[in-house]
């Protein structure tokens, strides 16, 4: 108890000068929530448009100013939408949008996706679809808070059909890419992070909706720690396949959709005011946050054991488990004679917007850890094998390769967070596609060359003409000596060797190579093979 109370005590004592919590209850909020499920050329989805009306509904009766529902929109609608909401976010402390639906990625670019695109072609998107980045300005006028919340991960419904019209433009086939907003407290949170889908759920809702249904709108609850929960069931419903995830930061003061409930000035009269006493905590969640914050200052591992004593299970209990892990990982790590024994310093102030990368991966097993890397290098083209979570000699070729285009220099033996994050950290293709003699890079793959009528594939893999076919030989001597009546031949019997040709033509001498007109002062003589000449 001694030692609850002192924590208490600090916590009340740091919230008195560092915390700058954000009245939401005051603030002035808005939220445009926007569900596409009646896709007219891909097959619709079925829960987005009722997700974006209960979410609207959460939002209203936070008492959100003003909440724009917008179902199943154009291209032209959305655009309208986005336009409309800009100029109430400009006069608005907090705006928030909400998107469920189809969303792609082209080019290292995410894209929302109305429900009348075609996009036939890579070119199009531009034109008939609506780009992060033209949502994340519709609320940068907001003053303290800019949220953006996709429930789009899913798989890319015109990856197959979808012309490319330049065989180096990337088009990732699963989910969004991850995307750091470059303003500041502005958040963009995902249903899965980066790179993979999202459940679309069968029960009404998506899972990460209905974790949002559940604790976005808490009152007094901040909103990091409310996609922390979000997480956490959604990690639990999908059995670990499906991880949300929080891009961007927020300062170090309270951020709140929903403020706890103040206690009524007359009430507050009538209370006698006491000299010293510490803050009641208006919520337990607030509490364990403060308590967690205080923890994180001293820095040591008593600190962290008395947290987790009055905090054995949660989100922050798994925090304060990983900086338990890691101060004993730094404790045991060998130390050379002549370094001097540094003070224990604080640990620095730790933004959190969804489970840190150390904490979770405290979590991953080496098969799911290689089978993540396989992954990501199968996504940037440098591995064609099995994703199966077998560190094999093909994964490790893999990653060398990765290593050769990225360049880096990440050790290919074993499949490590490192390489993961290295991988991460590439949204287009890596390591160029290599296609047999005969064939050319299309997209992500390997298509026929076909070349027009009279043309070839050459030996340089381009189309070229046909060479026109050679004229037939001339007949061999052989066949014109067998074509041709044979001479005839003077038996030297019969009086002296020579001979004329039938008709007295010129005389022609005749052996086993063949014949010949009769030389110029040559004396016709019988040789072994025929006839020769003697001068």
């Amino acid at each position: 108890m001694r030692a609850r109370s002192i924590l208490l005590f600090a916590v009340a004592l740091l919230c008195g000068l560092f915390a700058t919590n954000g009245d939401a209850f005051a603030a002035k909020r808005v939220a445009l929530v926007i569900g596409n499920s009646a896709y007219q050329n891909v097959a619709a989805l079925p829960n987005p448009a009722n997700d974006a009306a209960s979410v609207a509904d959460m939002f209203k009766n936070a008492g959100f100013d003003t909440v724009d529902l917008r179902r199943d929109v154009g291209s032209l609608d959305m655009r309208r939408a986005l336009r409309d909401f800009y100029d109430k976010a400009a006069s608005a402390d907090i705006a928030v949008v909400y998107y469920a639906g189809h969303g792609i990625e082209v080019d290292g670019t995410n894209y929302m996706v109305p429900v009348d695109a075609v996009l036939k072609r890579d070119r199009d998107v531009d034109d008939e679809a609506v780009s992060l980045d033209r949502i994340l300005e519709s609320v940068e006028q907001a003053k303290q808070l800019r949220l953006i919340i996709l429930d789009a991960c899913r798989d890319n419904p015109f990856a197959r059909t979808m012309i490319r019209t330049t065989a180096a433009r990337a088009l990732t086939t699963r989910g969004l890419i991850a995307a750091e907003p470059t303003t500041s407290n502005t958040l963009i949170a995902y249903a899965a992070k980066g790179g993979s889908t999202a459940d679309d759920g069968s029960s009404g809702h998506s899972p990460f909706t209905t974790a949002l249904l559940a604790h976005l709108t808490t009152p007094g609850l901040d909103v990091r720690q409310a996609f922390g929960e979000v997480r956490d069931d959604v990690l639990k419903a999908t059995d670990n396949k499906q991880e949300p995830y929080v891009y961007g930061s927020l300062g170090g003061g309270q951020m709140t959709l929903v403020s706890a409930r103040a206690t009524p000035p007359a009430a507050a009269a009538a209370t006698p005011a006491t000299p010293v006493a510490a803050p009641a905590a208006t919520d337990t969640n607030l509490q364990m946050r403060q308590d967690y914050e205080f923890a994180e200052r001293v820095g040591t591992k008593q600190a962290w054991t008395y947290f987790l004593q009055h905090y054995p299970d949660g989100f922050y209990a798994n925090l304060a488990k990983a900086q338990l892990d890691k101060l004993s990982t730094a404790a045991a790590a060998p130390t050379t004679p002549t370094a001097a024994a540094a003070p224990a310093q604080p640990q620095p102030k730790t933004q959190v917007a969804a489970l840190p990368t150390d904490a979770s991966r405290t979590a991953i097993n080496p098969a799911d850890l290689a089978r993540s890397v396989q992954t990501e290098l199968k996504r940037v083209g440098c591995y064609s094998g099995a994703v199966d979570g077998d560190w094999n000699t093909g994964s490790r070729r893999a990653l060398d390769q990765f290593n050769k285009y990225a360049p880096a220099k990440l050790d290919t033996k074993l499949a490590s967070s490192d390489a993961l994050d290295a991988l991460h950290a590439k949204t287009t293709r890596v390591c160029p596609l290599v296609c047999d003699h005969g064939f050319q890079a299309s997209g992500d793959s390997c298509t026929k060359i076909v070349c027009k009528d009279g043309y070839q594939v050459g030996d340089d893999n381009t189309c070229e003409k046909i060479p026109a076919k050679r004229s037939t030989p001339t007949a061999s001597r052989q066949q014109q000596q067998q074509s041709q009546p044979a001479p005839t031949r003077q038996s030297s019997r019969a009086g002296g060797v020579g001979g004329g040709a039938a008709g007295g033509g010129a005389e022609i001498i005749c052996n086993d190579h063949g014949c010949m007109p009769k030389p110029k002062g040559c004396t016709v003589v019988a040789v072994p093979t025929g006839q020769g000449c003697q001068y």
